[in-house]
């Protein structure tokens, strides 16, 4: 919480001294006449010039909309707040006042983005909450920023909302105040979605690396910046081409799971999930989200276990089959007799065998809890603790996830994109 808190204040400072809180912000001459988008001589650390929104975050940084943070780094994937995308909309999209400003019960006559907050509001851009609350360290959704846009510039669709929004899978997330307005946004090529072009995921919070692409088309739409070349950016008079990617036998996929180590007997089989650490790329091109899921099991392997996958679940809810295991695990740990095992089992994951092996040799029945328990459960603990009573020691293997459970395709994945 504190390195949030710690985030939340760098970042509303920086905005400060970035963006001015002036009251009046007349368009310049360089919006009216736009220049060509060219290659941006600034790198940040954080994004690569082939980083998917990289065309959309070095323009807007070069003409001051948006900026980076002292350490070089964009944060492209940090949330943004309501506070923060007042100052960028504002910033970006200057238009003339359409209502009066509000004192707004949450925002303090000093806090740093009060003038920002009342230009969005004047603007029409963005609203607040009954009993004037605007929840400024409220990060926005996806949809939110869409529906800010839409509004602030009205824009309102020329055709059925439902069909617009029909090209979206997930159509049925978005909330009804928004449907109107993200079909809207969506006509006028406002939406951008990485990297999964019909995955619009409304209710997401969005990032920096998404605002400043939403900005950019916004900007685009109004003739004030020149289109760039994405295949991210929604286009529903174009019929998404449908590719077959392929990642080679042989590739590497690093996995993770939430606990530190699993510990399991040498003859255990564990059904398993893991998570997808990085993007897979092919040419440029996101394959594997990251936080996909790979369903397996670990099983007994010579003097250890590994491994073996069996299907794959991308983030946009696509399964595929594949066909990858990781290296034979022998890494293992002794339990004694009377041994204290907190520390062991410290954000650990249990195998059913293994929990009980634990409970019988050290005696101590509290530790098989269902919360560390990964198998079959806590039911057949009862079974199988006898097995082991009378031992002064097992030797139990130690799975760690985040070092030794990296997979490997055994022949060729083809996803479809």
């Amino acid at each position: 919480m504190n390195k949030l808190n710690n985030y939340k204040t760098t970042t509303a400072l920086f905005l400060t001294l970035t963006f001015g809180i002036s009251s009046t912000l007349p368009i310049t001459a360089s919006f009216v006449n736009p220049p060509v988008v060219m290659a941006q001589n600034f790198q940040f650390n954080d994004v690569s010039p082939n980083y998917w929104a990289a065309n959309f975050i070095n323009p807007l940084v070069q003409k001051g909309i948006i900026a980076g943070f002292p350490d070089g780094t964009f944060k492209p994937d940090a949330p943004v707040t309501r506070a923060q995308f007042a100052a960028m909309v504002q910033k970006a999209l200057p238009k003339n006042q359409i209502r009066s400003a509000i004192n707004f019960n949450d925002v303090s006559s000093n806090y740093w983005a009060k003038n920002a907050i009342n230009n969005a509001y004047s603007m029409g851009f963005l609203s607040g909450y009954p009993g004037q609350i605007f929840r400024p360290e409220q990060n926005i959704p996806r949809e939110q920023v869409l529906v800010s846009l839409a509004n602030g510039l009205n824009y309102n669709p020329n055709q059925s909302v439902d069909n617009i929004l029909n090209f979206f899978n997930d159509s049925n997330n978005i909330s009804n105040f928004a449907r109107s307005p993200v079909a809207a946004a969506t006509e006028r090529n406002l939406v951008v979605n990485y990297p999964n072009l019909k995955q619009l995921n409304p209710l997401r919070n969005a990032t920096r690396a998404e605002v400043a692409a939403f900005i950019y088309q916004a900007l685009v739409s109004q003739g004030q910046l020149q289109v760039v070349n994405s295949n991210y950016i929604v286009g529903l008079t174009q019929t998404p081409t449908i590719t077959d990617y392929r990642l080679a036998d042989g590739t590497m996929i690093p996995v993770t799971r939430e606990e530190d180590s699993i510990l399991l007997t040498k003859n255990e089989t564990l059904p398993l999930t893991l998570t997808v650490k990085t993007n897979m790329l092919n040419n440029g091109v996101v394959i594997i989200p990251r936080n996909s899921q790979i369903v397996g099991e670990l099983r007994p392997s010579g003097n250890g276990t590994r491994f073996f996958a069996q299907t794959l679940t991308l983030t946009n809810g696509q399964t595929y089959n594949i066909t990858a295991s990781s290296q034979v695990i022998t890494e293992t740990t002794t339990v004694s007799k009377g041994m204290n095992v907190g520390n062991l089992l410290k954000n650990a994951a249990l195998g059913t065998a293994a929990a009980a092996a634990i409970s019988a040799v050290t005696g101590d029945k509290a530790i098989a809890t269902e919360e560390l328990l990964i198998g079959t459960g806590a039911g057949i603990l009862a079974t199988l603790i006898p097995q082991f009573l009378g031992l002064n020691k097992v030797d139990l293997l130690v799975v760690k996830p985040s070092t030794n459970l990296n997979l490997v395709l055994e022949e060729d994945l083809v996803i479809r994109n």
